[in-house]
């Protein structure tokens, strides 16, 4: 049977395969302004430090411009590339 050190590291593993990252997004004179506020383990901290940066100049002016997104490590995205319209 897997002993409780073999069991938390497969835990660990599958927790740190997946990362949230936080953005702040605002448009400026017609382009994005984008901010990466972090790179989190899970979706509670990243939503945590939004909260946080709520109460911060300039993200307190905008505070529907917030997203927080998971990603899997050692997975490209846009696979299929992008074409501008």
């Amino acid at each position: 049977p897997p002993t409780l050190i073999s069991r938390d590291l497969e835990t660990m593993e599958t927790v740190m395969n997946e990362v949230y990252l936080l953005h702040h997004i605002r448009l400026i004179e017609g382009h994005e302004d984008v901010k990466l506020l972090g790179v989190f383990s899970t979706r509670e901290m990243a939503e945590r430090a939004r909260e946080r940066a709520l109460n911060l100049p300039g993200f307190k002016d905008s505070p529907d411009g917030f997203s927080v997104d998971k990603y899997i490590i050692d997975r490209m995205g846009w696979t299929a590339g992008y074409r501008t319209v």
